[in-house]
């Protein structure tokens, strides 16, 4: 961030996703307000939470070790140990990350948490992802789009019903990707567990915060004309690349990664 630029205020009066993400993950960077909300939470939210990390992490190790060295990671969230950059970086030292968020505590500790390996560099951006193409010119100073790049919406785009244009917010950004960039993405299902979506959603609705679930035809449009990767589009757990296969579990979270061509 530009020195001298002020600090958006944080609005302690309402829930907001990324805090109560970090409530579910069992952090301490939220507010009573979103732990109000977390509490009203089945317990299965919070071992959602811990899947997407799960698959994110062995995604984003995946796609280092067959050599992706730029990162894209939108509704970042408040960092969590290990956080993407440390996840790539420390398979590809020279690998260049930037993250976006639009909750301002998020770029608080962004400040104090994301410090890159020396040999590559990370970057933070305040911008929402109804923006995409603001967030698009952002990391044009420092990724360059003539190489592949990563692009990850991690637990994201289950925050944007259909009136908000979730598909074309996607087919943007995918669009500006050279080929070879892959698309990480997880998202929460509406038809795996129906009765248990229809709870957090109701439960997230009385927070002020509207959740567009969607079912697996509906997850799979956001892979329209991408090559998905081996496993496919399965549950978080279920998603592995030559690593050992975690411990099998239930999970109403689908994930894939998909190539650009």
């Amino acid at each position: 961030m530009t020195a001298g630029v002020p600090r958006p205020t944080i609005d302690t009066s309402n829930p907001h996703p990324a805090r109560v993400y970090d409530w579910l993950l069992g952090g301490k960077d939220n507010y009573p307000v979103d732990e109000a909300v977390g509490e009203k939470l089945p317990p299965e939210a919070k071992e959602g939470a811990r899947q997407n990390r799960e698959f994110m992490n062995r995604a984003a190790a995946w796609l280092a070790s067959r050599g992706m060295n730029q990162f894209l990671d939108i509704g970042t969230g408040i960092p969590t140990a290990p956080n993407l950059h440390q996840i790539v970086q420390g398979i590809v030292p020279s690998a260049r990350v930037v993250y976006t968020d639009n909750d301002p505590i998020v770029l608080r500790h962004a400040e104090a948490l994301l410090v890159s390996h020396p040999e590559g560099m990370t970057d933070y951006l305040q911008a929402d992802v109804r923006e995409p193409l603001e967030i698009l010119d952002h990391a044009r100073g420092l990724l360059d789009f003539e190489r592949p790049i990563a692009l990850s919406l991690i637990a994201l785009m289950h925050f944007l019903p259909d009136d908000q244009d979730p598909y074309g917010i996607v087919r943007t950004l995918v669009d500006a990707l050279p080929a070879g960039s892959h698309l990480v993405l997880s998202h929460a299902s509406s038809d795996i567990f129906p009765e248990l979506s229809a709870q957090v959603t109701a439960e997230y609705a009385k927070g002020g915060i509207q959740l567009g679930f969607r079912d697996r035809a509906g997850v799979s449009r956001f892979f329209e004309g991408l090559d998905i990767v081996e496993p496919g589009l399965v549950t978080a757990p279920e998603w592995f690349r030559d690593t050992a296969r975690p411990k099998e579990e239930e999970s109403g979270i689908y994930a894939a990664v998909a190539r650009i061509p």
